[in-house]
């Protein structure tokens, strides 16, 4: 396992995107994934930063779209921690246990009929083209 930086053993760059993070979530808590990264700040400030950005900025979707998909792409992806952590912040964001039923349906079937389409090298039809 990782070192993980707790607060107070923190430098001054890192205790100041763990404040960030805290302000923005509007809570004490900052999570593993956070306290990995903070073994590199230049990492965890840019990380921080662009997911902030992508997550949290006003835009055309709303916060639970947004967290289904990360779940769809950290499932395709296998990565257990990100599954967890975004399913907790949908949950959070109004997500139930049939939408979670209905997204990991959509994810299996969406990476079939990908890898059936790669695996016969489907021609894209002329009007699917933008």
């Amino acid at each position: 396992m990782s070192n993980l930086i707790e607060y107070d053993d923190a430098s001054a760059e890192v205790r100041a995107v763990y404040d960030d993070i805290r302000a923005t979530r509007q809570t004490d808590y900052i999570n593993n994934f956070w306290k990995a990264l903070a073994q590199h700040p230049p990492t965890l400030r840019r990380t921080w930063e662009t997911l902030k950005e992508v997550m949290t900025s006003p835009g055309e979707l709303d916060p639970l779209t947004r967290e289904l998909i990360y779940i769809a792409v950290s499932v395709t992806n296998g990565c257990e921690y990100c599954i967890a952590s975004h399913t907790a912040a949908a949950h959070a964001k109004g997500m139930n246990e049939a939408m979670f039923g209905e997204l990991l349906a959509i994810i299996a079937t969406a990476n079939t009929t990908n890898r059936l389409a790669n695996g016969y090298r489907v021609p894209v039809d002329e009007q699917f083209k933008v």
